[in-house]
């Protein structure tokens, strides 16, 4: 029984260790970046992504899209009742090591007049800015309305 509780503890510190060998190798990045088209006519699409801090913690400031007017960060939240409410976020914290991923249903960017020639199937830029002035263009896969996420969960 010993050695079973022993091999067990054994097993559980190296999957610890992985955790942390695996949060310091993090390197700064985004990923899985897409975009869904809006259902109704003249209403803002959204876009997503999954962003990596890295080393470092990490301050998006801003997402800019050249086929949108205007973009804004949000969230999505369920409060008091099952209410469904979004707040505009003027700016997203990643901790080092850390991921936060843009989603429907969570944080996204509202794109607002998108340019009808955007159509799904194609892929479009955005370009996140950070509070130290770094700027990461990133391609994103373009959806439509009922379209499911071109990327599978994780």
């Amino acid at each position: 029984m010993r050695v079973r509780m022993g091999l067990a503890a054994l097993a559980m510190a190296a999957a610890l260790a992985g955790c942390q060998q695996k949060k310091e190798k993090a390197e700064f990045g985004v990923e899985r970046a897409w975009v869904r088209l809006s259902a109704v006519m003249d209403q803002p699409g959204a876009a997503y992504f999954t962003l990596h801090a890295g080393p470092a913690p990490v301050t998006l400031v801003k997402v800019e899209a050249p086929f949108a007017v205007r973009t804004e960060m949000h969230e999505s939240m369920t409060g008091e009742h099952n209410m469904s409410t979004m707040t505009p976020l003027k700016s997203v914290i990643v901790d080092a090591g850390e991921d936060v991923e843009f989603k429907p249903g969570g944080k996204h960017v509202m794109l607002f007049d998108m340019a009808p020639k955007v159509v799904a199937g194609q892929t479009v830029p955005l370009t996140l800015q950070f509070a130290d002035g770094k700027s990461v263009p990133v391609q994103a896969k373009v959806v439509g309305a009922g379209d499911p996420p071109p990327f599978a969960d994780k």
